[in-house]
């Protein structure tokens, strides 16, 4: 069965062209899934019904999962079985009759404008790695970039002198998204007093670690958490924090919604639109607070 969901996952690399992101949470969801075909003595895929899936999403609800994980685990059995059915490895397809549970509607949380400016303060720009830091996060909020889309970064991918940079998001699919005159400074501090002097011979990737490498996600996550920390910001605050924060101010400023769906490289635009909820929602809190007669 191993050997059936690496085959999968190749078909999916060569055959369908999907990123490496992509790739690795299927990877993920069907791990989970084979550990508990094998806690249940499950050893040929024809043996699974709809009762075993369903079996195995109640599992994951009783470990607490997300409805958003859940979610994606029921997409990601989907189309695996729908392959394991199209190669004829199994003689029926189990997950025909398991319906995708509807995601309950949660608003991404935000910074304010004010979190926004201390948190963005607090790196030391004194020290080479304070001034990355401060440069990273610069360029997150101004551009709204996923996390995975700022560690592959590359110096052919910037157009500073045009106020532009170039991204590979989802899908392999090309945006250019304009860079602030505040972010393309500390950009420009950061590649000539710090980058020069760190990344070693042939290093491609605009931001790199104290060994001069490439940056990892992981990377990004540790140092934000300690930027937190130091700034006394009482919200969890991930990368995609200040992605969301970026699309939500400037919707509260008066941006089309459909610029923020080519800006954030959203494929549909229902995606971009519950932004507008929180735009909303700070409207009515605003009026509440403001409004004598509220």
């Amino acid at each position: 069965m191993e050997q059936i969901v690496l085959e999968y996952l190749t078909y999916l690399q060569i055959e369908r062209g999907l990123a490496e992101n992509t790739r690795a949470s299927y990877q993920n969801d069907l791990k989970q899934y084979l550990d508990f075909l094998a806690k249940e003595k499950i050893s040929d895929f024809n043996q699974v019904d709809r009762f075993t899936i369903m079996h195995f999403l109640q599992a994951l609800q009783a470990e607490n999962k997300a409805s958003s994980t859940i979610i994606r685990m029921v997409s990601s059995l989907r189309r695996f079985h729908q392959y394991l059915r199209q190669e004829r490895i199994t003689e029926q397809d189990p997950m025909q009759h398991v319906d995708t549970p509807k995601k309950g509607q949660t608003l991404p949380k935000t910074l304010s404008l004010k979190e926004v400016e201390v948190l963005l303060a607090t790196p030391d720009t004194t020290t080479p790695l304070g001034l990355r830091n401060r440069a990273i996060l610069e360029v997150m909020y101004a551009t709204g970039m996923r996390v995975s889309e700022v560690v592959n970064l590359k110096l052919n991918q910037l157009h500073l002198s045009l106020g532009l940079l170039k991204t590979i998001g989802k899908g392999d699919k090309e945006r250019i998204i304009p860079l602030g005159k505040i972010a393309i400074q500390w950009l420009e501090r950061y590649l000539t007093e710090v980058r020069e002097k760190l990344a070693v011979e042939n290093e491609e990737h605009v931001f790199v670690n104290h060994h001069g490498r490439q940056l990892t996600r992981q990377g990004i996550w540790k140092n934000l958490r300690e930027i937190v920390r130091e700034a006394g910001i009482q919200k969890e605050v991930t990368p995609h924090t200040l992605r969301h924060s970026f699309a939500t101010h400037l919707l509260e400023n008066g941006a089309d919604l459909r610029i923020v769906q080519e800006l954030l490289g959203h494929a549909d635009i229902s995606t971009t639109q519950i932004y507008t909820h929180i735009t909303k929602q700070r409207m009515a809190d605003v009026y509440q607070k403001y409004f004598p007669r509220a």
